[in-house]
């Protein structure tokens, strides 16, 4: 079977830094990861690769830097990797997004299963996966929590629903979004580690693909972020009231309150 994970480069959270110029996010090497969910996704191919045979192709869509994720999935077993980079998708959103990632995938496949985190952590839309699957005209099935194949032609899927658990058969080719709680993602092996730099990562341009040009990059894009800023703590001051009666003291709290919008 063949096999394809999207992954994405994210700014850790944990070190996130804001321009104060631009408002935007400062994306490089230093403070940018493969997105965690991401990990679970292409656990979920190699595993599935492992059981019954196939191949593991891992893409993302991004600027030149981004190929450091794309390296880090080889180091854990993946076969063969794809960056797709371009001015022209600069600004993409979620919709911009996975209509050149589908591209890209009829260039390149197809494939039998299509991995993708639950979401991102630098944005959280969990919109990828379902819009690529439209955008291929494919099965999707979101938030899996747990896979098998046991029925040729179909992959059985588990995912969790509040309190109770749904179980799946989901039609090939078909689209698969992946939350934390599947799997523990295995460790770069030695070999892989020794692999990742030799590795060829095949470049896609907006010339190699057969895209609308007002459907990728900002032109593509009905939503747009227009800034990015730290969540600044509300500064906490408290008010003494001494002195006064008990009817003055009434009034004046109650006159604090009113500035504050809390009554």
């Amino acid at each position: 079977m063949k096999f394809l994970v999207c992954v994405k480069q994210v700014v850790d959270t944990s070190k996130m830094e804001v321009d104060p110029a631009t408002g935007r996010l400062k994306r490089n090497n230093a403070n940018s990861i493969l997105n965690p969910m991401d990990r679970n996704a292409l656990e979920a191919a190699l595993a599935l690769k492992d059981q019954i045979g196939g191949k593991v192709s891992v893409i993302t869509m991004g600027p030149p830097q981004a190929a450091a994720v794309l390296k880090e999935a080889v180091s854990m077993g993946a076969d063969d990797v794809y960056l797709v980079t371009d001015r022209a998708f600069g600004g993409a959103d979620t919709l911009a997004t996975s209509y050149t990632l589908s591209k890209a995938i009829e260039k390149i496949g197809p494939f039998d299963l299509i991995f993708c985190g639950q979401e991102s952590i630098d944005s959280n839309t969990a919109q990828i996966g379902p819009e690529l699957a439209a955008a291929l005209g494919i099965s999707d099935v979101s938030a899996a929590s747990g896979i098998s194949y046991e029925k040729e032609g179909f992959l059985t899927v588990e995912r969790q629903m509040g309190e109770d658990r749904e179980v799946l058969d989901m039609k090939l080719p078909g689209v698969v979004t992946c939350t934390a709680e599947m799997n523990k993602p295995r460790y770069p092996s030695i070999k892989g580690i020794l692999k990742k730099d030799e590795v060829e990562i095949h470049n896609i341009t907006a010339g190699d693909l057969d895209v609308e040009e007002g459907r990728i990059g900002m032109k593509g894009s009905p939503t747009q972020v227009r800034q990015v800023r730290p969540v600044v703590p509300p500064k906490k001051e408290n008010l003494r009231i001494e002195g006064k009666t008990a009817a003055e003291a009434v009034d004046e709290l109650f006159g604090a309150m009113q500035k504050l919008n809390l009554v």
